[in-house]
């Protein structure tokens, strides 16, 4: 008995911390059901297991040893399905007469509507040009903005449009930073209590750890906010059907066959005329030495005839 309370008079902050700590575990209700505390949560988030954990933080001061100091998780219902968050994507395969006066128009277009220009890039091979856009438009816009870009092809190739629900991941990341901006306060409440240097800076990692993870999670929010308020879309354009990625609705085209022919003939055309010039261009190297192991050969002949 009188060994704990010698420990009690040397660790006064460790017994005020293991005081709250014991009253805030018998306070808090409703219990935390078992499936719920032992759900894990992928690292994106910022967390792993039942612990909050911070990324390339030290070893020590990654997890938070006391989880008993967490409010219980909130229950939320669902939102109505206008606010809910859809990231949309979109992919489109169109054939155009010209493909940088399509490429122009359809930015052109895109500014207008207060999207922007991820990236673009545009090759000219012999056979045919392609390009390659990748913009972001406004959602409340998409549907417009495809007609739009309808409009600018010969012929639609291939459409491709695809939405993702994150609504829940939204209200699951509010969730969270509230249940951390409540443990950072009682981390500051204990911090502006705290004597010991050594506990003060224990208490000072928990609060860093905290705080990082609260941005990361805020930071995650705001990218589902832009990305829902901004459809992707990616636009591939050309004026010969066969360099679009798509899938044919027919099995046999002759035209299409003919044309993947001649483009064989010409490719090999060219191979063989690359090596004629590579040849030609290499003639004052290999026609010398050509010369002279032909004239060894001959002298070689004259010497081994019988005198």
């Amino acid at each position: 008995m009188r060994r704990a309370i010698e420990w009690i008079k040397r660790n006064k902050l460790t017994t005020f911390l293991l005081v709250i700590i014991t009253f805030l575990i018998f306070r808090s209700t409703p219990v935390i059901p078992y499936q719920l505390r032992q759900k894990t949560v992928s690292p994106d988030m910022g967390y792993t297991g039942t612990g909050i954990t911070l990324e390339g933080a030290p070893a020590a001061s990654r997890v938070i040893r006391n989880p008993s100091m967490y409010p219980p998780v909130q229950e939320f219902t669902p939102t109505d399905t206008a606010d809910r968050l859809v990231v949309q994507e979109t992919n489109l395969s169109i054939l155009v007469n010209d493909v940088r006066k399509s490429v122009d128009a359809a930015l052109n277009y895109v500014k207008e509507q207060g999207g922007y220009m991820v990236s673009s890039s545009i090759t000219q091979p012999e056979e045919a040009p392609f390009a390659t856009l990748i913009l972001r438009v406004p959602s409340d816009k998409l549907r417009e903005s495809m007609e739009y870009f309808r409009s600018l092809a010969i012929k639609v190739s291939s459409e491709y449009v695809q939405g993702e629900d994150v609504t829940d991941e939204y209200q699951d990341i509010d969730s969270r930073l509230k249940t951390l901006e409540q443990t950072k306060t009682r981390f500051e409440e204990i911090l502006s209590q705290a004597v010991k240097i050594d506990d003060i800076l224990r208490v000072q990692q928990e609060i860093i750890s905290l705080q990082s993870q609260i941005d990361s999670l805020k930071g995650r929010q705001l990218y589902l906010e832009q990305t829902a308020k901004l459809a992707r879309v990616t636009m591939y354009l050309s004026t010969d059907e066969i360099a679009l990625p798509y899938a044919p609705s027919e099995t046999f085209r002759p035209n299409v066959i003919a044309k993947l022919a001649y483009r064989s003939l010409v490719r090999n055309v060219r191979k063989v005329a690359t090596a004629a010039i590579w040849a030609g261009v290499y003639a004052v190297v290999w026609v010398p030495v050509l010369g002279i192991v032909l004239y060894l050969k001959r002298r070689m002949k004259k010497s081994s005839k019988p005198q």
